[in-house]
């Protein structure tokens, strides 16, 4: 994963666990499992999900959506409830397993076999299960409000948050409960043995270091630590990591296009500046908008939760003030990252595009130039209102002065902007293309303006050439509705690669697919936009609508047609 990912996937693996939870002589009445991380080795302290613990409680879930609910005990669950948390021995000391020589790996339980000293070791290393309890259940009041603010009233029938595939079959009383327990965590407390305590004796205070809240900017590299499908297989699916960046973010209410699966509620997700620091707590890994996966994981801001459990701790523990204080320090805010928003310099070219009643993305390629998709923009003369995030909501009024025809396969529209758009730094255009760099979109899906711009990271995975020209450009970054007229940047070096004109849509199936997208590239579009910009001459734009059948079957996503032999007849 690179020199920069290092510690963090140390911190992560040291601190990812995965916590069980069952009823008292009941084996067979069903396991409920989730991610965790582990805050502090001596006392073992450990946060996870909440939603595991809805089958459990006294009152019903309903107890969790009542206003003035920001915690609960933990006798707020039935006495026959039993915890377990269970993570590798990496997590037992900073060293990991370099201080305990190399361990014979075990057969992966899962599989059904008997380990057997001749048979070839795989799987992971595990320490046995051991109790818990649960100290209190906790949410941030704050996650709550701006969950309800994006995600609720007129867009709660559009968003989806359970765990499974909008087609799978849920009753809808779980499905209530999931969506209740979206905001809930627990603290736990683990139940060391004598040897366990001799064990960790030396390793008093916290595991992880917690990073302030609002001091991750947009678009800053995040590793995402979890077990997928919970407490099955561990000895293959613990502490499984995926690397992403922090795609959006409303108060503690956070994004990342890091993929995870369900099982990893809980889950630490971790920043590589400052090394290892842990930002937040996977809440849903799975998001669905009008029953299409979007490609985005929701999480809630670590800072938060443990204010709220130090808060919690005294308040219904007396005599917890020492147990309190061996929750993890929040590390300084960072000096190596802006902490502007957006957070990388040459995101702020992304501008919001509101044409009558459509809106897209765009992006400032000039003072008072904006580049976006003809389907944003597709009237000549139109009026459009353009929004930029910096300076904060600044709005100009300008107008389409080209968009390509439908037939173009470039889907292109220019505005002209009535006022410059001041402090933004304008993008330098690419001149090459390199397939499998690192690039970032920024555009406004899923929110629009709610949430400013989104970014979201992976490689160029092609580039399409006729005669030797890049004609189009294919990423698998996280594409969604309100992202066409976005930028495509280089994330090295900040260059504007091209511009998002469209993910993947499956005809047969109606399938969306975020992650395979296609955008312009610059170089078919600078030269144009040079010529008008220095003489206000349209004819480069034009012959956008010239393009060659070569071009036209390209962006068709079509085979080019077989020649047809001829008839010796």
């Amino acid at each position: 994963m690179g020199r920069q990912w290092g510690p963090a996937m140390r911190t992560a693996e040291q601190a990812g666990c995965v916590v069980s939870a069952s009823r008292a002589g009941q084996p067979e009445g069903g396991l409920w499992s989730c991610s965790g991380v582990i805050l502090s080795r001596s006392p073992g302290l450990v946060l996870c999900h909440g939603g595991i613990f809805t089958p459990f409680l006294r009152a019903g879930s309903g107890v969790l959506t009542a206003a003035s609910a920001a915690f609960l005990p933990g006798d707020s669950c039935n006495g026959d409830l039993r915890l377990h948390v269970q993570w590798s021995p990496m997590a037992a000391s900073p060293a990991g397993r370099s201080e305990r020589g190399r361990p014979e790996l075990c057969t992966p339980q899962c599989a059904g076999l008997e380990p057997r000293s001749s048979a070839r070791p795989r799987g992971r290393p595990l320490q046995p299960p051991r109790p818990a309890e649960l100290l209190l259940l906790l949410s941030c009041p704050a996650f709550r409000a701006h969950f309800a603010r994006l995600f609720g009233g007129e867009a709660a029938e559009q968003w989806r948050f359970a765990s499974g595939a909008p087609d799978d079959e849920v009753s809808e009383d779980e499905e209530e409960d999931q969506l209740r327990a979206l905001g809930w965590f627990a603290l736990l407390r683990v139940r060391s043995g004598e040897a366990a305590a001799e064990e960790h004796a030396d390793e008093l205070g916290a595991a992880v270091a917690v990073a302030p809240l609002g001091t991750v900017p947009k678009g800053a590299p995040l590793l995402a630590c979890g077990s997928p499908f919970g407490a099955f297989c561990p000895d293959i699916f613990l502490n499984t990591l995926s690397r992403g960046v922090l795609s959006n973010s409303a108060g503690p209410l956070l994004l990342t296009d890091a993929r995870c699966l369900p099982g990893t509620e809980g889950g630490g997700v971790f920043a590589v500046r400052p090394a290892g620091a842990l930002v937040a707590l996977v809440a849903a890994p799975l998001c669905w908008k009008a029953r299409e996966w979007v490609g985005l994981t929701l999480l809630c801001a670590a800072s938060p939760l443990l204010h709220a459990a130090r808060a919690a701790l005294v308040g219904l523990h007396p005599g917890s003030e020492v147990l309190a204080a061996q929750l993890p320090p929040e590390v300084g805010a960072m000096r190596s990252l802006p902490l502007q928003d957006p957070g990388l310099p040459w995101a702020a070219a992304a501008v919001l595009v509101e044409c009558s009643t459509v809106w897209g993305s765009g992006v400032a390629v000039a003072p008072r130039l904006v580049v976006t998709c003809r389907h944003v923009a597709p009237r000549e003369e139109a009026r459009v209102l353009v929004r930029s995030a910096i300076p904060k909501s600044a709005a100009i009024w300008g107008h389409v002065v080209f968009a390509t025809q439908e037939m173009s396969p470039y889907d292109i529209a220019v505005v002209s902007l009535e006022k410059s758009l001041d402090g933004i730094p304008m993008p330098v255009p690419a001149e090459h293309f390199h397939e499998g760099e690192a690039v970032s979109v920024v555009g406004f899906g899923v929110f629009g303006q709610a949430c400013g711009p989104s970014v979201t990271s992976g490689i160029l995975s092609a580039v399409v050439h006729v005669d030797n020209r890049p004609v189009m450009l294919q990423t698998t970054c996280a594409v969604h509705g309100g992202s066409s007229g976005g930028p495509l940047f280089s994330t090295r070096s900040g260059d504007l690669l091209g511009i998002v004109a469209s993910n993947t849509r499956d005809n047969n199936t109606g399938a969306t697919y975020p992650h395979l997208n296609f955008s312009i590239p610059i170089t078919v579009l600078q030269p144009a936009l040079q010529q008008y910009s220095e003489t206000g001459d349209l004819r480069g734009l034009r012959q956008l609508d010239r393009a060659t059948e070569p071009v036209q079957v390209v962006w068709r996503l079509q085979r080019p047609p077989a020649e047809v032999p001829r008839s010796k007849l």
